[in-house]
């Protein structure tokens, strides 16, 4: 009898417990909403944008010479916790003899351009391909992908190549005229990297950033718990963790203190998750293809490709990277012995990297 009463207290108890701690998984798991751009509650629309076909806006900017003045179009991809007000360190007077134009976008989540939710490495590539149609760019452009903005880069070579892991519809891919990797990401986690590369590439990154690459890699269900949680530390850049950065960097990071650029404060104003986020899992998790799949998209030698990465670079090993050129020698590889991982952002080797991609 006594054994049924307690039995019949602690149940409702038991219950409410298990539900509560069902609500709080699923709170602690389940990101915020995008706070959309142009939505009755979300920030305005600052910037000028195209409609893509899936009813998405992607936010752009153009530099340089006017459109239809330009001898050599160039979409520039930003990178990690970055966007189209990034600024290349070219001077007027070389962007004035090459005759070039600039195009700069919001990648998906970023800025003034919508969240993604099906957000993948192919579907940005197709981003850059119909924002080119959409603004008219010309016939031939040049793609630079910087950081974390090279991997659209690599599946904009495999649609170059019409292979099969998208389905159909590469026509327009043709239109690259060339493209420049600056201190390209990598994933520590695809098949052509040999294990003694990887786990000593890997071993070098902080142990935090190791942990919450694992986390998108792994479990990206998990992602936003991690990157919310205050029990272990997670991502090293977004701590504020200046170790992360070589002294050229460093120096690179003092000049943008002292005269922030403009649309800083943009960047993630539709959420952290739809931004940064799920930036790194798309980065970290599963890729449809392998950088080994890539062949050459010039065999005539009518463009180019190029790796450009600082040997100084603490948030890319470059080990990997020149491994890749090695693998793939029609890659022109460029390492760059004083720079660091912020290297395109130093002025010699920013009009290095558009001279010698347009020039070649």
């Amino acid at each position: 009898m006594v054994f049924s009463a307690f039995a019949a207290m602690i149940a409702p108890i038991a219950v409410a417990l298990t539900v509560g701690l069902l609500g709080w998984t699923y709170r602690a798991l389940k990101p915020p909403p995008p706070n959309i751009c142009g939505s009755p509650d979300g920030p305005p629309v600052t910037s000028p944008r195209i409609k893509l076909s899936d009813g998405r806006h992607l936010a752009y900017r153009e530099a340089g010479v006017p459109r239809e003045e330009a001898k050599y179009k160039i979409v520039v991809i930003h990178g990690f916790g970055s966007s189209k007000d990034l600024n290349l360190p070219a001077s007027e007077e070389l962007v004035e003899e090459l005759r070039i134009y600039f195009l700069f976008f919001d990648r998906s989540g970023y800025g003034d351009s919508d969240p993604n939710p099906s957000r993948s490495v192919k579907s940005e590539a197709y981003d850059v391909q119909e924002l080119a149609d959409k603004l008219q760019i010309g016939s031939k452009f040049y793609v630079i992908g910087i950081s974390m903005g090279a991997y659209p880069n690599s599946c904009f070579l495999i649609l170059l190549n019409g292979k099969s892991y998208f389905g159909n519809g590469f026509s327009h891919f043709y239109r690259l005229a060339g493209a420049s990797l600056v201190a390209p990401f990598v994933n520590y986690w695809w098949p052509c990297l040999p294990a003694n590369l990887s786990n000593d590439a890997f071993s070098r990154l902080l142990a935090q950033d190791q942990w919450s690459f694992r986390v998108a890699h792994y479990t990206p269900w998990l992602f936003y718990w991690w990157m919310s949680q205050k029990w272990f530390p997670s991502l090293s850049i977004l701590a504020g963790n200046m170790a992360i950065f070589s002294q050229s960097d460093l120096e690179i990071l003092k000049k943008w203190s002292e005269a922030p650029s403009v649309g800083q404060e943009k960047i993630q104003q539709q959420g952290v998750y739809e931004s940064l986020h799920r930036d790194i899992m798309v980065s970290y998790g599963k890729w449809e293809f392998d950088p080994m799949d890539l062949i050459n998209p010039f065999p005539n030698n009518e463009g180019s490709v190029y790796i450009w990465q600082g040997y100084e670079g603490r948030i890319i090993p470059f080990q990997v990277n020149r491994y890749l050129s090695e693998k793939l020698p029609w890659i022109h590889y460029h390492e760059v012995p004083d720079a660091g991982h912020l290297l395109i952002f130093e002025s010699k080797n920013s009009e290095a990297v558009l001279r010698e991609l347009v020039q070649r």
